[in-house]
């Protein structure tokens, strides 16, 4: 194995990104400026040192707080609760929601050995409470692991003050039904509304 084989075997590793492409990827840096290629690895290599989770809501950040948590401008009566870290980015790029975020890093698995206490949801709790926050928008993917995390939070929630909302879920806008699957549409069927 050469030094060539071991960036393609590297690249093969990350999600997404199988032999094929980990090689077009190895194949470019290459061919491109040598700088492209230092700048990837330092950026990279200092990933880890730079990069931390929030002390609020546990999204990524290179300060203690993140932007979000800072910005005074935010419903700070609405919370979010997502998955990972990178769902945050996911929503913020559509420009939609203005609200606060609480990343719960992780969904309820039990077959993989993640209960409740592994998931930031003691802080959530807490955090509700504190801030004085008024609805709750569980934004879990649709799958049984986020909607069992999902009703969990509902659960542990039903005793506080609060809205408790779950994001819709059914057919994507430009779907074509011939094309759904029976889960989607029988979401889309539970989660219509009026218009």
């Amino acid at each position: 194995m050469n030094a060539l084989d071991d960036v393609i075997e590297s690249f093969s590793r990350l999600p997404g990104i199988g032999k094929k492409s980990a090689a077009r990827i190895a194949h470019y840096l290459l061919k491109s400026d040598r700088s492209i290629s230092e700048r990837l690895a330092r950026d990279v290599s200092v990933l880890h040192d730079r990069i931390r989770m929030c002390d609020i809501c546990g999204s990524y950040t290179e300060d203690a707080v993140c932007e979000i948590c800072r910005d005074s401008g935010r419903d700070r009566h609405t919370l979010c609760i997502v998955e990972q870290p990178q769902d945050v980015q996911t929503i913020e790029a559509v420009r939609e929601y203005r609200g606060l975020f609480h990343v719960l890093g992780g969904v309820i698995a039990p077959l993989e050995g993640v209960g409740p206490d592994q998931l930031r949801l003691s802080s959530l709790v807490s955090r509700i409470q504190e801030e004085q926050i008024q609805e709750v928008i569980l934004a879990t993917n649709p799958t049984v692991e986020g909607d069992t995390t999902a009703l969990y939070i509902q659960k542990i929630l039903r005793n506080v003050s609060v809205t408790v909302t779950r994001l819709a879920s059914g057919l994507p806008v430009g779907g074509d039904l011939e094309y759904a699957d029976r889960l989607t549409l029988a979401r889309s069927f539970r989660g219509r509304s009026g218009f």
